[in-house]
């Protein structure tokens, strides 16, 4: 052993000589993170992580008892609730960290906007963060019918109506999620499948292309902090900035115990097709601002219907997010860039307040 190299038990030499820990470990010590007035916004990716093991941890416990078909996936939830020791908070903590996932996404995505760490040559990072966002939300989409209460159900026929007004391959689209022209088992089962076995299984290899992307690139230093130009402050990859990491996943973790305990998920009504749907149907809040956007919108705009008119909207929207880094010449160039930067503060502003509007106009029924 060479001097200086840290001591390891039987089972790590063990494990070692078969898959090589020893360099990984070099490799983790010799990692380095930037040290500078932006580098807490580093910790959002691994507190994003964190809570994509705890969704799939707590998703697991939740498919031992689940069954997905329209006559027993209410019976189902109900039983795990009720008669399951901690099943109701084993629901909550996924149902909260599902929130907390997306909400952590979108302040990373923001994040890496304002500080322009998509420039060269990190576009590649860029583009598969964009759809493990695209990816979370579908696992939103997906998990909130699985229960099968009245607001999952009639929330998901607004939300595939809307898809089959996509032009073109609207319709098919939405036959293919409801497996027919209404919302039914055959719907519920189709989510089910999409939900626990095509999503975690692409979010699986798009997770490791991001981590690998960004662990061969490095952390970004912003523009700003680098034209100021002399030697960069680094910290440590182990064990200086994982044991930060590690803070903020158990402060995540306190959160979401917090959450889950006092605001535990509930489960309402058993959905009934044949009923009028209930009051107050909106989707879940990182759908809200597209939903309320859709309602301000007249019925036809220029002769095309305006729901027609801002789903292409947002369309175009997330292929100009996708695009950023291309089209952001002057940061890939190493000039300041402010239009990108005023560009992706009116985006979020605009963001927070619809969805505020939105809650509110449901607040007034």
């Amino acid at each position: 052993m060479e001097a200086g190299e840290p001591r390891h038990g039987r089972l790590w030499i063990w494990l070692d000589q078969r898959i090589g820990l020893k360099d990984l470990e070099k490799l983790a010590r010799k990692k380095e993170i930037p040290v500078h007035r932006h580098s807490i916004w580093y910790y959002l990716g691994g507190m994003t992580l964190f809570l994509f093991i705890i969704q799939v941890s707590t998703g697991i416990l939740l498919l031992l008892y689940y069954r997905p078909s329209a006559e027993e996936a209410f019976e189902s939830i109900q039983f795990l609730m009720a008669e399951v020791q901690f099943g109701w908070l084993i629901r909550s903590i996924h149902a909260w960290a599902a929130n907390l996932m997306i909400l952590t996404l979108f302040v990373h995505l923001f994040s890496v906007w304002l500080l322009k760490a998509y420039r060269p040559p990190r576009e590649l990072t860029w583009f598969s963060g964009m759809a493990l966002l695209g990816l979370a939300l579908g696992f939103g989409f997906t998990g909130y019918l699985l229960p099968w209460n009245e607001l999952a159900y009639f929330a998901t026929k607004v939300g595939t109506e809307i898809t089959s007004a996509v032009p073109g391959i609207g319709g098919f689209a939405g036959r293919l999620l409801r497996g027919g022209d209404e919302v039914t088992g055959a719907t519920l089962t189709r989510f089910y499948g999409i939900h626990v076995a095509i999503l975690p299984a692409t979010a699986v290899a798009l997770l490791g292309l991001h981590l690998y992307l960004v662990q061969r690139h490095g952390m970004s230093v912003p523009p700003g902090v680098e034209r100021k130009g002399g030697a960069a402050r680094v910290m440590p990859f182990v064990p200086n900035f994982l044991l930060r990491d590690i803070v903020g996943w158990l402060s995540a973790l306190a959160i979401l115990t917090v959450l889950a305990a006092y605001f535990p998920a509930e489960l309402g009504r058993k959905a009934d097709p044949f009923l009028p749907a209930p009051a107050g149907i909106k989707p879940e809040w990182y759908f809200m601002f597209m939903f309320q956007t859709l309602k301000y919108l007249p019925s036809h705009i220029l002769g095309i219907e305006g729901e027609v008119v801002g789903i292409l909207g947002f369309g175009l929207g997330g292929l100009f997010l996708l695009l950023v880094p291309i089209l952001d010449r002057r940061t890939a160039r190493g000039q300041p860039s402010r239009l990108f930067t005023w560009i992706g503060i009116a985006i979020i502003l605009y963001m927070v307040l619809v969805t505020i509007l939105g809650y509110m106009a449901s607040a007034t029924r």
